[in-house]
């Protein structure tokens, strides 16, 4: 039941509520055609021009598939980790419906945007009597459409599960999935074409995501300010800061990045593409103004209750920047940009089958000089080092100690895995067999060997606060996962078990392999797989970090036994292996200094064998180091309690054996 503030504010603030959102339609309607006529989005092609419906059409229908994606993804943000929320109001879950309605208009515009998008590609108008045979037949086939029609269809599953979602985990895993429904988008503009093609898509999947959470956390604050009153307003308003500090920072780097890759030199921002880059820059400089005025005086106004208009004025003169921006960014998906994203003529088999050039062959001071910077990559793991950091200075200055060693294993974990993602491993990976197994046996084992004893997550709880003002943040997100029954089941040693060894034998010897040596979303989700299963994998082992009760070390021990039985198995096997695996690629490759890919798979396999036996060896020992520990902390727990108790259980025992005695006796 709504408390009876929040009704007495609605019919009070319900204009200027309203007023937010209709300064952002109003502000996307006249950027949007400005910018198309700018950057050419909807002239009319030579050939096969679709009609005027469909050029113009495609462009609103993305305007609108935006606006309601971000207003979706920001009310489910908003309900489920920057509300407070009491017995007596019904906030979260007002949002959370409000964000059910805006799933739906996502959906419906995310169809109508693949239809009108696939009519612009094959040059025919919807009207056509055989469009309808020709989208049916061939809409999957083509990757723009196909990326579009996946996000579609999550967009429909957050629809329905925001409309009937109760509870603040089911928002949450709601809103995670509203954010992973933006990132097939990354795949359908020019980054699939883009010379560096896997920077190209890293940084848009980054900017559509940090641009969404933005325009949409900032919309679904002032739809729910009427029901925010005194503190819960200031509360909200002063995550959100936060979390829209974040996501400048990620959309200003994502957009530079993609920026240089699309216009390229300084003078291609006198074309009309680079007009439009100038365009967005403005307004991303213009709203970083605006966020450092409303952290410094606005926040503490709303903390004493008395924002007065100038919340509201604030509000809609951010988002009015942003559909400027917003209508902007459509159009600009559609304008050519001055360095062109056609496929490279006369490129090599590699080039064709990966998206990278061909590389050198490898030489033994190749293993050391190659390199090649995964942005992304590169982005996480200074993000993680940097918080470990400062979570370890934090510690240090309120007087708690926090072991050096565990620092530097967590900053050579992340080495690790940037040697194996950026140097030799990961470039001729993409091309030899043998290679690609020493990326993988480095990320799924060497790298989680370094992280774990880290114990990240016990240094975030030591460090992390928590919120007195009934909002999740990252403290209260952590101690729900580590809690729940979904990591419960994860992190039953024989699940985590079997999951790093079948999912290891499932994906080499089937089509997901090929499928993460040609794409860049294969690849992505081949590491972040690889990375977690070993990370779980190593954790259940010796992990420290708070979670489920750990297994007695010696059933541990046989777990790991038994696990990397099979794994040398899988690796002996592949060392005998007569059939070549995913021979489409590795046979179309071609390299010209590579003439048997049998005899690299089979080399592959022994690097899978051998590789894992330094890990294998380190774990047992940490595993009977751990038992040893856990032996020698339970030995001096039972004498503590025999001195305070006069050693009662052994004079229990003794009493209990002298019992057995006399009735032998008496027998």
């Amino acid at each position: 039941m709504t408390s009876p503030a929040a009704v007495s504010v609605r019919p009070q603030a319900a204009a200027p509520a309203r007023l937010p959102g209709v300064a952002l339609v109003v502000a996307v309607l006249l950027a949007l055609p400005l910018a198309a006529l700018v950057g050419k989005a909807a002239t009319a092609p030579v050939v096969g021009d679709p009609g005027s419906v469909v050029r113009w059409g495609v462009l609103y229908a993305r305007v609108l598939h935006d606006a309601a994606a971000s207003v979706t993804v920001g009310l489910l943000v908003l309900a489920a980790f920057l509300v407070p929320e009491t017995t007596r109001t019904r906030r979260r879950i007002t949002a959370t419906r409000l964000a059910g309605v805006a799933a739906g208009v996502w959906t419906v515009a995310g169809a109508v945007g693949a239809v009108f998008g696939m009519a612009a590609l094959i040059g025919i108008p919807v009207s056509d009597p055989g469009f309808a045979q020709q989208f049916t037949t061939f809409a999957w086939e083509v990757l723009p459409i196909r990326e579009v029609l996946i996000t579609t269809a999550v967009a429909a599953l957050v629809c329905v599960g925001a409309l009937v979602a109760t509870t603040r985990a089911a928002m949450a895993w709601l809103a995670a999935l509203s954010v992973v429904a933006l990132l097939p988008l990354a795949l359908a503009g020019h980054a699939a074409g883009a010379t560096d093609h896997g920077t190209a898509v890293n940084a848009l999947a980054l900017h559509l995501v940090a641009v969404t959470v933005w325009v949409g956390g900032l919309l679904a604050l002032a739809a729910l300010r009427p029901m925010l009153t005194g503190g819960d307003l200031a509360a909200t308003a002063a995550r959100f800061s936060t979390l829209a500090l974040w996501c400048f920072v990620g959309v200003a780097v994502s957009g530079v990045q993609s920026a240089f890759l699309r216009v390229g030199t300084w003078s291609n921002l006198g074309t009309s593409y680079g007009a439009l880059v100038i365009v967005k820059t403005l307004a991303l400089v213009l709203l970083g103004v605006a966020g450092y005025l409303h952290r410094r005086s606005l926040l503490a106004r709303l903390r004493g209750d008395t924002p007065g208009s100038a919340f509201t004025r604030l509000v809609v003169a951010e988002l009015v920047i942003m559909g400027i921006a917003m209508g902007t960014a459509v159009a600009m998906a559609r304008s050519a940009p001055p360095i062109s994203d056609a496929p490279v003529a006369d490129a090599t088999p590699a080039y064709n089958l990966t998206g990278y050039p061909e590389p050198p062959p490898l030489t033994s001071g190749g293993w050391f000089t190659t390199w090649t910077t995964d942005w992304f990559w590169v982005a996480t793991a200074l993000v993680a080092i940097g918080l470990y950091v400062a979570g370890v200075v934090r510690l240090r200055r309120r007087g708690d100690s926090w072991p050096v060693h565990r620092t530097i294993v967590w900053v050579l974990g992340w080495a690790v895995l940037l040697y194996a993602v950026c140097g030799a491993p990961g470039v001729y990976g993409r091309v030899l067999f043998s290679m690609h197994m020493v990326m993988h046996m480095a990320v799924a084992m060497l790298v989680p060997l370094l992280l774990v004893p880290a114990a990240p997550i016990l240094l975030a709880l030591r460090t992390l606060p928590s919120r007195p003002d009934k909002t999740w943040g990252p403290r209260e997100v952590i101690l729900q996962v580590v809690h729940s029954r979904v990591f419960q089941a994860f992190a039953n040693p024989v699940v985590a078990a079997a999951l790093f060894f079948f999912s290891l034998a499932a994906f080499y010897y089937s089509p997901l392999f090929e499928l993460a040596l040609r794409t860049h979303t294969g690849h992505m989700l081949m590491m972040f797989h690889f990375l977690l299963s070993g990370y779980l994998f190593v954790w259940v082992l010796v992990g420290i970090d708070p979670g489920p009760k750990k297994w007695p070390p010696l059933m541990l021990l046989v777990i790991l036994f038994a696990t990397m039985s099979f794994h040398a198995f899988f690796g002996v096997v592949m060392t005998g292996s007569t059939t070549l695996l995913a021979p489409d690629f590795f046979e179309v490759v071609k390299l010209p200094w590579m003439t048997d890919p049998l005899q690299d798979q089979k080399e592959a396999g022994a690097f899978a064998w051998g590789i894992g036996e330094a890990p294998t060896v380190a774990l047992t020992l940490m595993v009977a180091i751990a038992w040893v520990r856990s032996d020698r902390i339970e030995t001096r727990r039972k004498d503590r309690q025999a001195d305070r108790d006069g050693d009662a259980e052994l004079a229990a025992y003794n009493e209990h054996l002298k019992n057995l005695r006399e009735r032998g006796d008496r027998r």
